[in-house]
């Protein structure tokens, strides 16, 4: 059930279309309605959206933090936890459900009875955490989607990652943050450059994404993206010298197929 409701419907609307045909008919059948042959329900244009991937934020040609993150930024959701807050990703939309991803250590602020996912447009929805990994600072959170109608849930946009363009990752290449905001203050994102993918930090007894960038409270479990809009890891830690360290895209995946096999064992 949601908290809040919008003000005013933000969106485009996508009216439910009828196809129809005619054909040749004979003299004493001329006159008759078109024979209709396919209805579309707002629910069928939104599934199929899904399956041809029109719902995963599109990407660059060429690296632009700006115009990315223009195009990522419904991606990335305020994880509210009274008054603590970090941030999240939508990992994967579902006819049934949409999975955020966050840090597991935002996750242990959670409670059920005031806790709840914040989306760009301006509404709240109770969620369910899905389950956390044992090895990684990585948590999931699942949200019913039915406490969205259809044209709120085109709205929204699933992360595109791509393991392969992780691993093409170079020293110096432009990336950049996203700070989901507070109830005050408005999202926005902040520049930076890739300086590893893979270095082993003792604070975190991990190997993270290492850059140099801007990262504050809040921003944990938020989207760290390359310069084409594309996924490669989760905001995690910062220092006042402006460096970065982010759990890798890799790990996200890992932790991901492994929670949903747990999930389907219990099932």
């Amino acid at each position: 059930m949601r908290h809040l409701r919008f003000s005013a419907m933000i969106g485009s609307i996508v009216l439910s279309i009828a196809v129809a045909f005619t054909v040749s008919l004979p003299a004493h059948a001329q006159g008759l309605p078109p024979h209709l042959i396919q209805t579309v329900t707002d629910r069928d244009i939104y599934e199929g959206m899904l399956e041809l991937g029109f719902l995963v934020t599109p990407v660059l040609e060429t690296p632009d933090c700006g115009l990315a993150y223009e195009n990522v930024k419904n991606c990335v959701v305020r994880v509210q936890m009274g008054n603590a807050h970090g941030s999240g990703i939508i990992w994967e939309m579902t006819p049934e459900e949409i999975v955020i991803v966050t840090n597991k250590h935002v996750l242990d602020y959670w409670n059920e009875k005031n806790s709840y996912v914040h989306f760009l447009g301006e509404y709240d929805v109770d969620a369910q955490i899905l389950g956390v990994s044992k090895q990684y600072d990585i948590g999931f959170l699942t949200v019913d989607s039915g406490q969205f109608n259809y044209m709120e849930l085109q709205e929204l946009r699933s992360a595109r990652a791509d393991l392969d363009v992780y691993a093409e990752l170079e020293q110096g290449d432009l990336m950049f943050s996203i700070d989901s905001g507070s109830k005050t203050e408005s999202a926005q994102y902040y520049e930076g450059t890739v300086e590893d993918t893979h270095l082993y930090i003792e604070d975190f007894e991990a190997y993270m994404l290492y850059g140099h960038g801007f990262a504050k409270a809040g921003m944990s479990g938020g989207g760290t993206f390359d310069g084409r809009g594309f996924l490669i890891g989760m905001t995690t830690g910062g220092t006042l010298q402006n460096e970065t360290a982010g759990v890798p895209l890799p790990d996200i995946m890992e932790a991901y197929e492994e929670i949903m096999e747990e999930t389907a064992f219990t099932d």
